[in-house]
């Protein structure tokens, strides 16, 4: 196999990195890292964490990385909330065969934008999600939402559904802007009640009970619940509904003897112990992902020039501003991205911590159009 090509991209000196994590820990801290996880079951995903606190940040797994071709065919990218994390757990590079390799794609700090007032009858579109710039945008008379630290407008936006943000990292270009709005189509909450029903029916029996059929499945057993608090491989709904603890509450034969299972614990809170769940995050509930092209520098060309045949008459071809934009760039997966702190490829941190064997998911394809 020959080795993947190699991509010039610049590099985070140690000590700029270690001074970037050290003056975002307290509670108004607005770190955040890209993750570049090649997991073994999930395949491989990018993912996206935001500090929310002094110690947790919000994370969203993303299957083909940071758009960054305004004039892609596939400029809306699924984003899917996966576990609260630590907050130390932006500084992890590591491997194993459970959970894969992992690598910082970047790291920087984030800045909460305006989202544009809408139309609640107008339909969205990507031009209406971008037609409002950061600049002038919010009225200088209004002084609370400046005194807002960009972590509380964070949760604020959340709970809203709407997030626009400006990355601040070392890979991504100057003034890169994305926005991320929630998929409210589904109820993610009647699973995890029915889950909490299915567990106290079992509280006083000693063996492991039998997991509901389903149509994947008549008589399989619930998989085992996700513990690395690196990794952050979703699971289905329907496992997530069917969880049951495979011991009661205190069992001496065992040796169990805790009044709850720390891994049921951590699915029924969405977070890893020693983070918290002040947002409201839920497992497994989807978001869109989008670059903002006008805030990021881009501007549809006046003369409306089509990239191919293929694109209709209609469609905006976009181009940089005179003072702004920057070079489209690709996300190529795990054989050519490399760390931003270390250089090292995901196969190069697999062989620094021991990991002999590793079989990748395949199928993974960059979107380079």
């Amino acid at each position: 196999m020959r080795p993947p090509p190699y991509q010039p991209f610049p590099q985070l000196p140690i000590g700029e990195w270690i001074d970037l994590y050290r003056r975002n820990e307290h509670p108004e801290g607005r770190h955040f890292v890209i993750h570049q996880h090649d997991h073994p079951v999930a395949g491989p995903h990018y993912d996206l964490r935001l500090q929310i606190s002094e110690t947790s940040s919000v994370s969203w797994a993303i299957m083909y990385g940071m758009p960054g071709d305004p004039n892609s065919k596939q400029l809306n990218r699924n984003a899917t909330e996966t576990r609260i994390h630590c907050l130390w757990n932006h500084l992890i590079e590591t491997a194993s065969h459970k959970t894969g390799s992992m690598i910082i794609w970047d790291t920087g700090e984030y800045e909460v934008l305006p989202y544009p007032m809408e139309d609640p009858s107008a339909p969205e579109t990507d031009d209406s999600r971008s037609e409002i710039s950061d600049e002038g945008s919010v009225p200088a008379s209004v002084s609370l939402e400046e005194q807002m630290s960009d972590s509380a407008k964070l949760q604020e936006a959340f709970q809203n559904g709407k997030i626009r943000l400006r990355l601040h990292g070392t890979r991504l270009p100057k003034d890169y802007t994305i926005s991320l709005r929630m998929d409210k189509t589904t109820n993610f909450q009647k699973p995890i009640r029915q889950g909490l029903k299915r567990r106290r029916r079992h509280h006083s029996t000693h063996t492991v009970p039998q997991a509901p059929s389903t149509s994947d499945s008549e008589s399989a057993s619930p998989p085992p619940p996700e513990t690395d608090r690196t990794a952050s491989p979703p699971i289905s709904r329907t496992q997530q509904d069917r969880l049951t603890p495979s011991k009661s509450k205190s069992d001496p034969e065992n040796g169990t003897h805790s009044d709850h299972d720390p891994d049921l614990d951590i699915q029924l809170k969405n977070a890893y112990p020693g983070s918290t769940n002040i947002i409201g995050s839920i497992h497994q509930r989807r978001w869109y992902l989008s670059l903002d092209r006008i805030n990021s520098g881009f501007e549809p060309s006046p003369e409306q020039h089509l990239q191919s045949s293929k694109r209709k008459a209609k469609s905006k071809f976009w181009c940089r501003k005179s003072d702004g934009g920057f070079e489209p760039f690709h996300v190529h997966g795990p054989e050519v991205e490399r760390s931003v702190l270390t250089g090292r490829l995901g196969l190069h941190v697999l062989a620094d911590e021991g990991v002999q064997g590793f079989v990748p998911r395949r199928g993974w394809r960059p979107v380079l159009h």
